[in-house]
């Protein structure tokens, strides 16, 4: 997805929004909350699997993985508008930060937070 696609899905989701009124439900606290709980329900789609069960879901069960995804990408959207924050910017500025807080040569094949490197 490059920026020009971002932004018209963007744009199709505030105009999804505005078409309803649900502004008015969009702050910040709202929105985090509404991400939290979409969030949770694709966890809720991997309960009681082992991790070789997640990883060869059915149809159905993808198609449900699939629409929880599309909730959280929308939350996540609407909150960066609200905040005024550009998540493509915000997440290359997060790959640099944790490029320096995991250097290859010390995190390479682990799982250890970077303060126990």
């Amino acid at each position: 997805m490059n920026n020009e696609d971002f932004e018209k899905l963007k744009e199709k989701l505030l105009r999804f929004r505005d078409q309803r009124d649900w502004k008015q439900f969009h702050d910040p606290k709202n929105l985090a909350e509404g991400l939290t709980i979409e969030a949770a329900e694709l966890l809720e789609n991997f309960l009681w699997k082992t991790p070789a069960e997640s990883r060869t879901l059915s149809d159905k069960e993808k198609q449900r993985v699939r629409e929880e995804l599309a909730d959280i990408f929308a939350f996540l959207i609407y909150l960066g508008h609200e905040l005024d924050i550009d998540l493509v910017e915000a997440a290359n500025q997060k790959i640099e930060i944790n490029r320096r807080k995991y250097p290859v040569h010390k995190a390479k094949g682990r799982s250890t937070k970077y303060n126990d490197l």
